[in-house]
C-alpha cells in the first residue's frame, strides 16, 4: 500500500547563492553559485513524501507568473495532485537562500506572496481529499488560521495529523490536541517551550512540555545528532545517517517530515516512519538544492538495509 498524504503549505521558488560567507549590511560579496529551483516547506514535503512512494495532494496559492509555472510543472513532472488557487495581481512566493560553501550551512529569508493570503476556506476546499487520506501535513510558512483548518479537518476524519512547526514561533496551546505528531527542530522547539535545546535530555525535557499541551508525539529533528521520538511511553534517539559530505543542508527538516509522511501512510509503526525520516533527510543533505535534493523511496531502501546489515556485523 503507497498511501495518500495531504499537505497544506506554500510553495516558492529557491533562489540559492553560495558564497565563503554572507555580506555585511553595505557591502557587495562575489558569489561562487547560483542556481533557482522549487522549494517552500510544503511543495518541498510534497515532493519529499511523493518520491518516497505516496500518493500526495497539495494545497497551495501561487501567483500568476513566471515561478507559478514553475511550481505547476515541479508538481506534474512528480505526480503530485495540485489543488492550487491563483491569485491575481500577488506574486508567487520566493527564497532567498545563503549556502555557506565550507560548511553547507545556510540563512534563508522567505516572502510568501500569495500563498500568504491562505485561509481557513483553502482547507475547507479540500476536505474530501482529506478525508480520503492517511496523513494530513502542515506547517507555519502559511497563515496560522489555515493550517489550523486542516488539522481540525483531519482530525473530524480520523486522520493522522502531523505537524511541522516551522518557521520558528510562539503558537497558542489549543492546537497542539490537533496533532498526532508534532516536528519541531532544536530552534523550533525552543520558540515553543522555552527550553534550550543543547542535547537530547534538553529535547526530552522539550518533548515532554509539547506533550502536556496535548501533543500525540513530539519528533525533534537534532540535525547531524539525528531525531528524538518521543512519546509517552517511550523515548528513542535515532541516529543521524552519514550518507556522505553535507553539501547542503537546506530542506533536510522538509525531506524528513514527507518522509516520515509517507511511511506512516502506508502503514509503518512511529519509530520506523521516523527511521525512514531520517535516512531519507541524510541522503538530501549530500545534494544541492531543496526539493531537487530529495531522493527516492529505493534509494532510501537502500540505505537502510546497509544500515541494518553494518549493525549486523
Amino acid at each position: 500500500m503507497s498511501g495518500r498524504v495531504v499537505i497544506l503549505g506554500i510553495y516558492v521558488t529557491d533562489l540559492a547563492f553560495r558564497a565563503s560567507r554572507m555580506p555585511m549590511i553595505g557591502e557587495t560579496l562575489a558569489g561562487s553559485a547560483f542556481a533557482m529551483g522549487p522549494g517552500g516547506k510544503g511543495s518541498n514535503q510534497a515532493v519529499a513524501a511523493a518520491r518516497a512512494g505516496a500518493q500526495v495532494v497539495f494545497c497551495t496559492r501561487v501567483g500568476n507568473d513566471a515561478f507559478g509555472d514553475i511550481a505547476r510543472a515541479t508538481w506534474a513532472a512528480e505526480g503530485i495532485t495540485a489543488r492550487t488557487q491563483a491569485v491575481d495581481g500577488l506574486a508567487t512566493g520566493a527564497a532567498h537562500i545563503f549556502v555557506d560553501d565550507t560548511t553547507g550551512m545556510n540563512a534563508i529569508i522567505v516572502a510568501a506572496g500569495a500563498a500568504g493570503t491562505m485561509e481557513p476556506g483553502d482547507a475547507e476546499a479540500i476536505e474530501a481529499d482529506i478525508a480520503a487520506s492517511q496523513v494530513f501535513v502542515t506547517q507555519l510558512e502559511q497563515p496560522l488560521a489555515a493550517a489550523r483548518r486542516g488539522l481540525e479537518l483531519a482530525r473530524r476524519h480520523g486522520v493522522k495529523t502531523v505537524f511541522n512547526p516551522a518557521p520558528a514561533m510562539a503558537l497558542p496551546d489549543d492546537i497542539f490536541p490537533l496533532c498526532d505528531y508534532v516536528t519541531p527542530n532544536e530552534t523550533e522547539a525552543q520558540a515553543l517551550t522555552g527550553i534550550e535545546i543543547r542535547n537530547a535530555d534538553d529535547a526530552r525535557r522539550a518533548a515532554d512540555a509539547l506533550l502536556a499541551k496535548g501533543a500525540g508525539a513530539v519528533i525533534v529533528t537534532l540535525g547531524e545528532a539525528g531525531a528524538l521520538l518521543h512519546t509517552r511511553d517511550a523515548s528513542v534517539l535515532l541516529p543521524a545517517f552519514n550518507c556522505g559530505p553535507v553539501v547542503e543542508t537546506a530542506g533536510a527538516g522538509d525531506g524528513f517530515t514527507g518522509g516520515f509522511a509517507a511511511a506512516l501512510a502506508r502503514g509503518d509503526d512511529a519509530l520506523t516512519a521516523t527511521r525512514f525520516g531520517c535516512a531519507l533527510a541524510g541522503i538530501s543533505v549530500t545534494r544541492p538544492g531543496t526539493a531537487p535534493s530529495m531522493p527516492r523511496k529505493e534509494e532510501v531502501d537502500a540505505m537502510l538495509a546497509r544500515t541494518v546489515s553494518a549493525d549486523a556485523h
